[in-house]
């Protein structure tokens, strides 16, 4: 049975220097998703958001082993989009207002029939509170500004000033929206030691 790690496939995409900014070319992919709006750090929507991803994912991940598929992977760490309705006012401080994607991507062949399967199962076992906003979608960034931050969330408005000055001197502007991949399980490692890959579309 063939077994892959999409980190792994996707090396430039998901394991940057801590160094230096660099550039990469985001191809479309496909993640499951769920919406929401608050501080990630004390929103029950955004706990119900992560339980419920994990829970699908880990459903297709199954399916996809045990059937015609035949293929195993890695789970792949989550990812969140952040914004508010006004970037020019987005703030790493002001977590109240942010909106956020919560999203974990998905190999090519997991389709739309096969999440619908996962999320009846989903419900059968579990039934996760969120369970009803979980949707697969393509999303493409294109051009982006990228660099791993290690240590605590609340430390990343430097790193994340780094990518805008990239960005500035390169004649470009941002565009879309923040994007965060947690390499680390806040659970286990140290808050110094935490790996994030931050990134930032541009145009």
């Amino acid at each position: 049975m063939k077994k892959i790690d999409l980190k792994k496939e996707w090396k430039a995409l998901y394991r940057p220097g801590a160094k230096l900014v660099v550039r990469v070319d985001v191809p479309p992919l496909n993640y499951l998703m769920i919406d929401g709006r608050g501080d990630p750090n004390i929103a029950q929507e955004y706990k119900d958001a992560v339980e419920t991803l994990y829970a699908v994912a880990y459903a297709l991940k199954f399916m996809m082993k045990k059937g015609t598929v035949g293929l195993d992977y890695v789970v792949m760490p989550l990812q969140g989009l952040w914004w508010v309705e006004d970037m020019s006012q987005f703030s790493v401080e002001k977590k109240a207002d942010w909106l956020w994607t919560m999203m974990i991507l998905q190999p090519e062949p997991v389709s739309q029939e096969m999440v619908e399967r996962a999320l009846a199962q989903t419900a059968k076992k579990k039934n996760p509170p969120a369970l009803d906003k979980v949707r697969l979608e393509r999303l493409h960034e294109g051009a982006s500004a990228q660099i791993m931050h290690i240590g605590p969330y609340a430390d990343e408005a430097p790193t994340i000033a780094r990518i805008h000055q990239y960005i500035n001197e390169i004649g470009c502007r941002p565009r879309g929206k923040h994007h965060e991949i947690y390499l680390s399980d806040p659970r286990r490692a140290a808050p110094e030691n935490l790996k994030t890959v931050i990134r930032q579309p541009f145009a």
